[in-house]
């Protein structure tokens, strides 16, 4: 029987809010234009992290193809980066138009804005995900088969409406509470659909490489390929292992001298050379192995910080304040049919700006501090409240009540 890695990668960048003041609100309304040197500045972090992660890790990737031809993976890549990729590192995003162009690598469909909107505008949604399969189409001339909500945010409505929407597979956190006595690795169906598959991210294997990787205090450190191949072949009669992550954890998240490059390059020559192992695309792993067995998930499940749940973005109330408050102008800013101020709009819709508003602390505060480009999360909501009641202006300017 066939014993499938399926590596899914995620890449993303917001566009982060400036320093943007109540004396700005009314008067200027370029609410993501930071200075080059600016904490927030979407041109400074993007040419950053394309070049300690996007340019370093896709040349790796296109030497390992090279080198194993049963090597591929699947990656999800959201507009606001493709734009910035555009416009600020060209060579980055040829770097995975050549990956796509060798028909290894699969595109996974999700919100062109990395937003929410799913739990507050169905028709906001599915505007976005028709936006994104037509940047995806445009730049890379494939059309997603696959869907991944934003932050791996699932729960069976989710799953219902990919299912009618035509996709063969979702993807989801492999959470115990969910799975229960079930292992992530098989292939299962959600509840209440006909046909779609639905792969869960197995986050112990997958945090290891994304988390723990570098921590030399772990007790398993160094991780090796050969090591992590041990590990998968242990279990006898697992199908599919989901290896679910950012794309930055490449360079980024984990910086070139832990190891990791050369870790993601020897995992496929110790994974392939036993005979049965194989690597699959997500498409490929839907349709190669029956589903196991149902999972009902009437609960939201996302893959952040220790809960799993939506918290990390609506846990408080400055949070729900502020994504209420803007979901609460939808109607009323696409009917002045304005390019700019939808545009705007929508790009104060990623999720990352809720998630920096984040007051949790103890287990998953560091990590909310080491992402946010803020110095608390109160900056973080009064820049984001303030570019809010400019839309509103925006709005009372066209006569449009408010």
């Amino acid at each position: 029987m066939t014993k499938s890695i399926v590596l899914y990668l995620h890449v993303h960048q917001p566009y982060r809010i400036r320093h943007y003041t109540a004396l700005d609100s009314g008067n200027r309304h370029d609410y993501f234009a930071a200075p080059y040197e600016a904490k927030a500045s979407n041109e400074r972090i993007l040419k950053k992290v394309a070049e300690k992660s996007y340019l370093p890790t896709n040349q790796r990737l296109l030497e390992m193809m090279d080198r194993n031809p049963g090597f591929k993976l699947s990656l999800s890549i959201t507009g606001t980066v493709l734009e910035q990729l555009e416009q600020w590192s060209p060579e980055a995003l040829k770097s995975f138009q050549e990956l796509t162009a060798t028909g290894r690598v699969e595109i996974v469909a999700e919100t062109y804005h990395h937003s929410l909107a799913f739990f507050y505008s169905r028709s906001e949604f599915e505007a976005q995900v028709d936006q994104h399969r037509a940047k995806v189409q445009q730049l890379f001339g494939q059309t997603p088969q696959v869907f991944r909500n934003t932050e791996l945010a699932y729960n069976n409505d989710v799953a219902y409406w990919a299912d009618k929407a035509g996709y063969k597979g979702i993807l989801a956190e492999g959470w115990d509470k969910v799975l229960g006595w079930r292992s992530a690795n098989y292939v299962y169906r959600p509840s209440y659909t006909d046909t779609i598959r639905l792969l869960m991210k197995n986050y112990k294997l997958s945090d290891d490489i994304a988390f723990r990787f570098g921590d030399r205090h772990w007790s398993e450190w160094p991780l090796t390929a050969d090591k992590f191949s041990h590990w998968l072949s242990e279990d006898q009669k697992a199908t599919n292992f989901n290896l679910f992550m950012d794309y930055e954890t490449f360079g980024e998240h984990q910086w070139d001298d832990t190891g990791i490059f050369d870790f993601l390059e020897r995992l496929p020559h110790e994974w392939l050379k036993t005979s049965g192992h194989a690597f699959m695309t997500v498409s490929e792993a839907c349709d190669a192995f029956d589903a196991a067995d149902f999972v009902d998930v009437p609960q939201t499940t996302t893959w952040a910080d220790t809960e799993r749940d939506l918290s990390a973005w609506l846990g408080n109330r400055i949070q729900q304040q502020a994504i209420t408050a803007l979901y609460e102008l939808h109607d009323k800013i696409l009917a002045t049919h304005d390019s700019g101020l939808i545009q705007d709009y929508r790009r104060l819709q990623t999720s990352d700006h809720f998630y920096y508003m984040c007051t949790k602390w103890f287990n998953d505060g560091d990590i909310h501090a080491y992402f946010s480009p803020y110095d608390s999360p109160y900056e973080a909501y009064m820049n984001f409240m303030n570019a809010y009641h400019d839309m509103r202006f925006r709005l009372a300017k066209k006569g449009v009540a408010v």
